[in-house]
């Protein structure tokens, strides 16, 4: 009897899904990002880390990892996507955006996933992490970025981006959608090192910073988006 591939991949059906999925959305996605009106603030923070070679670890809310992918693209981050079939999707057209990729799970198995990234890390090549994904609950920051900061010595450097005219979907994480046109401004914050060998109360204290950072990058990203100075 010929041997079935376990999961999605055992259907015809859904292996041509996800090459429709992902045969569309880059060019659509591609087409759109070519209309926004970019304003970035704190892009000092990355230009340093690139002049000193210094990989780190681009720390973000679940729901704006599109308009993050679209402006950090071709610069070669790995990006931890799943084994299922969206993260199938979403690897194909990532790639496709200059994006590596790591595949496994950060709810599953976390510490399998973590080590993945750390291997790439000291390899020289940045990350980016969703620090409240891959389910929640939103804008609560869970600790596996700031672990992986402090094994590897790459600094978290958070950043937050707000458009000016947006879709909001229905999720958990309150997935925002640019419309075309829009003004996309982004706010990179200052970078956080993570000293190795943290006691775990040290540790959650770099994660509640990690949040107020975040928070207030998303007040300031509101304001430029909505033509503040």
């Amino acid at each position: 009897m010929p041997v079935t591939a376990p999961g999605w991949r055992g259907s015809r059906a859904k292996r041509l899904e996800v090459a429709a999925i992902a045969g569309l959305l880059y060019p659509v996605t591609a087409a759109i990002c070519r209309t926004y009106r970019w304003r970035v603030e704190g892009r000092e923070h990355l230009d340093a880390l690139a002049a000193a070679g210094q990989p780190f670890v681009l720390s973000l809310w679940h729901g704006r990892i599109l308009p993050l992918m679209l402006y950090f693209r071709r610069r070669g981050l790995v990006a931890l996507t799943s084994e299922n079939f969206d993260g199938e999707w979403i690897t194909r057209t990532i790639t496709r955006f200059g994006y590596r990729t790591a595949r496994g799970s950060s709810s599953r198995n976390a510490r399998a996933a973590l080590r993945q990234l750390m291997r790439e890390i000291r390899r020289g090549r940045s990350t980016a992490f969703t620090l409240d994904g891959p389910r929640g609950p939103a804008r609560i920051a869970k600790p596996g970025a700031v672990w992986l900061a402090g094994a590897t010595g790459a600094p978290l450097l958070p950043c937050h981006a707000e458009a000016s005219c947006a879709w909001e979907l229905p999720s958990w994480d309150r997935t925002q959608i640019a419309k075309p046109f829009s003004r996309v401004a982004l706010v990179i914050g200052a970078p956080v090192f993570v000293p190795p060998g943290l006691p775990d109360d040290e540790r959650e204290r770099v994660r509640l910073r990690l949040e107020a950072d975040l928070g207030v990058l998303a007040v300031r990203a509101a304001s430029l988006a909505h033509g503040g100075a």
